[in-house]
């Protein structure tokens, strides 16, 4: 069969522009797979960026693309966008096949994270070696470079950028992140280009010349002013490029591996910078990124994966030798730095940012979880097979010391962090709660407050120890090394470890704290307080449940009383609101044991604290307002004031102070009769405003009454009291008026039917039934105007 003819790449490209809008997306895909397998190198060079684009999105956000981020399983497409992706799929075959021919494809410096941009406008070439030898410089200045990325780089960047470029989804889409045909095709690149168990699969594509190579690095000695002549001095540092590439065939194995993290971290964590950070303290500065909570949950599933890539070393390497690194594969030594060298920074300063600026909800979940995951790799070893219900009872085994060690800030700083933002959050919400738990649970595993204390006495070694061992820094990337430079020496000093861990952090004039120093356990015993607090203020809100659940029974619609319209629960939420507080309550005290566990608190003390707080009155707290102080437009709440309205411990009773016939109108009401009878109402009102007022006026049986049915209803003057608007609010002269509203209760109607119904049952008919209502309403009036007084002294 003759092969195809050889067309110009710009017909073949016009051709497919134009299906891509006419034929079904079955049919599409499979015109593509056709088209790479058939036609050579050179014709599909031009096709390759605009199927990415059409793919991922553009990178503006213009183009959505195939909606990786909202595609479910449940589609039609799911199936065969997988199978198009995958990494031994068509698309990749594509990708291999240019690389081949070594073609190049640019992507604006615009388009980097912060930090990255900012380095190479400013002439500073970044750290990260994907970016060496890439950049393009344009005659028209530094505002318009590029990068200038082979095949995979180019395909592994636009598939990264997708989850972090604006983008307007269409309005109802909506679905599971962890479910979607991005997050899936996440992990699937994860474990297919960094395995845990066996070497990355070679090229699935090999032309004549033979299999794919990587990128060729630039020599070490190549001086800086030969690659960048068009801009002499741009380039203030460089970073050689695995020098080892060519000297080790053995080496080409894993350039794809490298590429692809380096590609993930760059986009996904390389937001913030040390300095950048420390700017952002000061509210005038605008947030220059906000990570999703998508963005999160991928963040959390890239650091899982390389935790297992990492602890699937082989186990005879663990203990490095001179002798084993000469013999280590490429792969193995990636597995030992991975963590260490290409994420641990960038990771850390990324979780510090999200842990300040994150809002104070339930979504924060997502980040503590990711936070959660990092700083308990011994979870994602082959040797963790115990069921998840035991986890908490065995130890951290002691050959997690050094990675706590040098990790120190991750588990201490940010431990502070979340310290206070749990000092400001609702633990009555259960799912807050439920955070405060989790936190607790981990850091009170057996053996690891230990590891961690002894992380900080290392730390806290006199620092002529650290400058005694300064000329054994070894070789990283950020000092001139790459990953396969030759290994730390088994005889590293764990001090010097963690103090270069801390000072490469948080640099060295950092003033540290220490997690089990004197102010950070006062401040521990401040969350005890509020927990012990939102624990109380749980069983208040429980009673007040059961209670309203109780008025809200069947026999309670027969009331002819009128619905209380400022009224909190329902009866429909009364069991979900005993659930969750039996279960703020399992939450709260599990992590108070957890506290006491870390901190070594004294549990009688703790105890105590708890016991006098709930042998508190329930109504002591809610009958006081928040702590405010008067201002010149009223009550003003103090730090002390926010955190008591946020935790549930007080409230200002915040009451409606408009005209009563115009609130909104409740669920429980019929719209039309509201409307109608306020129409009615006030037509009624202002005919007889002055008889009513005269009415009301007089000292006899008949004026009571008349206040009865007309005025308005006591006890409004004392509840506005409690407001914070209270004063600037203006008192207006309420007259007697009539008020029709509960009629239009449906619980009043029906209570009505009701009674129509058993006047029935009893040969009364609808006239004979009515005058007995007017009857009874008038003999309750009556009633109530003659004993109101003594009701009310009673």
């Amino acid at each position: 069969m003759a092969g195809p003819v050889t067309q110009p790449p710009s017909f073949l490209l016009t051709n497919l522009k134009a299906d891509w809008t006419t034929k079904p997306f079955l049919q599409r895909c499979q015109e593509l797979v056709k088209v790479i397998d058939d036609y050579p190198a050179k014709d599909l060079q031009p096709v390759f960026p605009w199927l990415v684009e059409s793919v991922f999105g553009s990178l503006d956000g213009v183009i959505v693309g195939w909606n990786l981020r909202l595609l479910q399983p449940r589609t039609n497409e799911y199936s065969v966008v997988m199978e198009f992706l995958d990494p031994s799929g068509p698309m990749m075959k594509l990708v291999y096949k240019l690389q081949a021919e070594e073609y190049k494809y640019e992507v604006p410096v615009s388009y980097l994270p912060g930090p990255v941009k900012s380095s190479i406008q400013q002439g500073v070439l970044p750290d990260c070696p994907l970016f060496h030898n890439k950049l393009q410089f344009p005659l028209s200045g530094l505002l318009t470079l590029t990068l200038s990325l082979n095949p995979f780089e180019y395909y592994m960047f636009n598939f990264a950028y997708c989850l972090i470029a604006p983008r307007s989804f269409p309005q109802g889409q909506n679905g599971t992140a962890s479910d979607s045909a991005y997050f899936v095709l996440v992990d699937t690149y994860l474990k297919y280009f960094l395995p845990t168990e066996g070497s990355v699969p070679p090229s699935p594509f090999s032309d004549a010349r033979g299999s794919v190579s990587p990128p060729t690095p630039r020599s070490p000695s190549m001086p800086l002013a030969g690659y960048a002549s068009q801009s002499s001095g741009l380039l203030k540092r460089h970073i050689s490029h695995q020098p080892s590439v060519n000297a080790d065939p053995a080496a080409q194995e894993i350039w794809r591996s490298e590429t692809l993290l380096q590609v993930f971290v760059e986009l996904w964590l390389h937001h913030y910078s040390l300095d950048m950070y420390q700017k952002l303290q000061s509210p005038q500065v605008k947030e220059p990124f906000s990570p999703t909570e998508e963005h999160i949950l991928v963040v959390r599933l890239l650091v899982k994966h390389l935790h297992a890539f990492s602890s699937s070393l082989k186990p005879e390497l663990a203990p490095p030798s001179p002798s084993a690194h000469s013999h280590a594969s490429p792969l193995e030594e990636f597995k030992r730095v991975v963590i260490s060298r290409f994420v641990q920074q960038k990771l850390y300063i990324f979780l510090q940012h999200c842990f300040g600026h994150w809002p104070l909800d339930v979504s924060f979940r997502a980040v503590l979880e990711t936070w959660l995951s990092y700083i308990q790799p011994w979870r994602y070893t082959s040797e963790n097979s115990s069921p998840p219900g035991d986890s908490h009872s065995r130890s951290v085994p002691e050959k997690w010391a050094s990675f706590v060690q040098e990790n120190l800030l991750m588990y201490t700083k940010l431990f502070q962090g979340f310290l206070n933002r749990a000092l400001r959050t609702d633990l009555v919400n259960t799912k807050n709660a439920l955070m405060v738990f989790r936190v607790g649970k981990v850091f009170a595993q057996p053996n690891l407050p230990e590891m961690i204390q002894k992380g900080e006495q290392l730390f806290l070694e006199p620092d002529h120890v650290l400058h005694q061992r300064q000329p054994r820094i070894f070789p990283t990337p950020s000092r001139g090394g790459s990953f396969l430079s030759a290994r730390q020496p088994p005889e590293a000093d764990a001090i010097f470890k963690v103090k270069n861990h801390v000072y490469s952090l948080e640099g060295q004039d950092c003033q540290y704290k220490q997690m089990f120093g004197s102010e950070l356990r006062s401040t521990v015993l401040k969350l005890v307080q509020i927990i012990a607090q939102a624990r109380q203020t749980a069983k208040r809100i429980s009673d007040h449940s059961a209670e309203a659940a109780a008025n809200q029974s069947f026999l309670s619609w027969f009331s002819m009383g009128s619905s209380d319209l400022n009224s909190t629960y329902t009866a429909g939420e009364a069991d979900d609101a005993g659930e969750c507080v039996r279960k703020t309550h399992e939450f709260l005290d599990r992590a108070l044991d957890y506290l006491c566990q870390i901190f070594r608190l004294n549990t009688a003390q703790v105890t105590q604290l708890v016991t006098n707080l709930a042998q508190v009155p329930d109504d002591l707290g809610s009958r006081q307002l928040p702590d405010c102080i008067r201002g010149e437009n009223g009550l003003v709440l103090t730090d002390l004031g926010r955190m008591q309205i946020i935790n549930g411990l007080r409230r200002f009773d915040i009451q409606y102070q408009g005209d009563p016939e115009l609130q909104p109108i409740r669920s429980y009401e019929n719209a039309l009769l509201v409307r109608l009878l306020y129409r009615i109402t006030t037509f009624l009102n202002e005919r007889y405003a002055v008889q009513m007022e005269v009415l009301c006026s007089r000292t006899d049986l008949l004026g009571r009454m008349g206040r009865f049915y007309l005025s308005c209803p006591a006890g409004a003057a004392e509840r506005r009291r409690n407001s914070p608007a209270a004063a600037r609010a203006v008192l207006v002269p309420r007259r007697p008026r009539l008020s029709l509203r509960t009629l239009a209760s449906y619980r009043t109607l029906l209570s009505i039917t009701l009674l129509y119904l058993l006047g029935a049952l009893f040969s009364f008919g609808p006239l004979s039934s009515t005058g007995l209502l007017l009857v009874a309403a008038a003999v309750y009036g009556l009633f109530m105007s003659v004993f109101s007084d003594k009701l009310k002294m009673h």
